[in-house]
């Protein structure tokens, strides 16, 4: 009964739980403290996943009030999906924080557990409000995160970070005064179901609040020309929070998905498709300048950065293509792009640990500690991440090239998928090669005090993802297309309020 609210409810309670004072001088205890819960949540998010996959969305009103009046929460195929990705991202980079990245500063595991708190909170909410709300409680303890450990470059980077958000938050505020205006509600069910059929009058305004709209998830999902934060934020924070924020950009992603794939959805009347042209074209222009970015990378932090941004930029595709086959195939770019990325970050700490002053840095180097095994673990997250076969980024671009062809926009999709690829080749190429081969001197002595099995066994668990997404391709790939097609359907207002009308 309550099952789409404890993805919210269990991480708020966790961080406050580790907060008391019995727990908070107990590092040790709050790390076990701390995977427990997590573990708890990647298994609550597995039943939820699988009950909206057989019986349907789960709709879930806080105290009782009913729709549209009330606070609801919406688990479906899509949502669950979404959830059980973050759970699985947090769990393994907060073993990776574990080795000892949170000893930097204070508070790193409660401000860990609410920024999943607001992550799962905006997936699961089925109300702008609320969107906002839960976007504004993952943005701050995303900014304690960003700087946790001190340090200048980590305050410079987190100055454009909070700039932007809080410029984004204003536009999300307006735009829900000016939606609000035009719907009379803001439950995005009901602002679906009225949309069609809106006057005359409140037309205009229900344009300029969605393309508000649009301009605020454009900055949270790194839109060009909305990306600049993301390359500086990304390569300038510690590793464990860098491949959490790995899902940061889905965010923007999700949301448009689920308020411009449905309330703007084609068929919507004179709403229908709304802004979509201009999506395409800034979406492709998005993948361009993380390409170029690639290219132009002077560390492999800055690179992770910049594939990044491409994958947003290919992931924004599929939203403009808007076809119910390119959400799913975007839906499963999505598995494999996040947590690629989460592990190719934690690669990175590995080569930062090994190499000492020189970091990730593309300049020559002493050799690592462990370079046969840390070697496997960046060719393994490199390929995956180029789109190489076997690994799952190329059933991902496969799975939205099909969908590219299928809606007439393979003109435009393919070449720009390819040409990344091909560009990420290249830039990784010679990345591998400075950061393995050219190096002179001898191991630095401290590195084996530094680095521990847990550093190992986390990238290890991230990277061998690629392979599960494979192997399970299939089911995977049924679950995207049911989640899509449940985005597409929709749930009204009677069936939320469990059939009463």
């Amino acid at each position: 009964m309550h099952l789409a609210a404890l993805p919210v409810l269990l991480p708020f309670f966790a961080a406050v739980f580790v907060l008391f004072p019995c727990f908070n001088d107990r590092l040790p205890l709050q790390r076990l403290l701390t995977q427990a819960f997590l573990l708890a949540l990647v298994f609550i998010a597995t039943v939820t996943l699988h009950v909206t996959l057989r019986d349907g969305p789960i709709a879930y009103a806080m105290g009782d009030w009913q729709a549209p009046f009330g606070i609801f929460l919406l688990a479906d195929s899509m949502s669950a999906f979404m959830v059980l990705l973050t759970a699985v991202l947090a769990l393994i980079t907060h073993l990776y924080a574990c080795a000892g990245e949170d000893t930097t500063g204070r508070y790193f595991h409660p401000l860990f557990l609410f920024q999943l708190m607001g992550l799962n909170g905006a997936f699961l909410t089925a109300d702008a409000f609320n969107l906002f709300v839960f976007f504004e409680i993952l943005l701050i303890a995303s900014y304690s995160l960003l700087v946790h450990g001190g340090g200048r470059e980590r305050t410079r980077a987190a100055q454009h970070y909070v700039l932007y958000n809080l410029i984004g938050s204003a536009f999300f505020l307006i735009a829900l005064a000016v939606l609000y205006h035009a719907f009379g509600t803001l439950s995005i069910p009901d602002m679906a179901a009225r949309a069609a059929t809106l006057p005359e009058e409140s037309l205009p305004l229900a344009e300029a609040g969605g393309m508000l709209l649009m301009l605020v998830f454009g900055i949270k999902a790194a839109l060009l020309p909305l990306h600049f934060w993301l390359p500086r934020t990304y390569a300038s924070t510690s590793i464990p929070v860098a491949a959490l924020f790995a899902v940061m950009t889905k965010v923007g992603l999700y949301s448009l998905w689920r308020i411009h794939g449905v309330v703007y959805a084609e068929g919507n009347g004179e709403l229908g498709g709304l802004g979509m042209n201009l999506l395409s074209i800034l979406s492709a222009l998005t993948v361009v300048a993380g390409t170029l970015g690639v290219l132009s990378a002077e560390s492999l932090r800055r690179l992770i950065a910049h594939l990044v941004i491409v994958s947003a930029g290919t992931l924004l595709m599929t939203v403009a293509m808007g076809t119910t086959e390119a959400v799913a195939a975007g839906l499963y770019y999505t598995l494999h792009s996040t947590l690629m990325a989460g592990a190719f970050f934690l690669v990175a700490g590995l080569i930062i640990l090994q190499r000492g002053q020189a970091e990730d840095r593309f300049v020559r180097s002493r050799p690592l500690l462990v370079p046969k095994l840390t070697g496997l673990l960046f060719a393994v997250a490199a390929m995956a991440l180029i789109g190489l076969p076997p690994f799952s980024g190329f059933v991902g671009k496969v799975f939205i090239m099909q969908a590219a062809l299928d809606s007439g926009d393979a003109w435009w999709v393919w070449p720009l998928i390819l040409i990344s690829g091909l560009a990420a080749l290249i830039a990784l190429s010679r990345a591998g090669s400075t950061l393995f081969w050219r190096t002179q001197g001898s191991v630095l002595p401290e590195v084996r005090e530094r680095l521990r099995r847990l550093h190992f066994v986390s990238a290890s668990l991230l990277c061998l993802m690629t392979v599960a997404l494979v192997l399970a391709a299939g089911p995977i790939t049924e679950w995207s297309m049911r989640a899509a097609q449940d985005l597409h359907d929709g749930i009204t207002i009677e069936q939320m309020n469990g059939g009463r009308p």
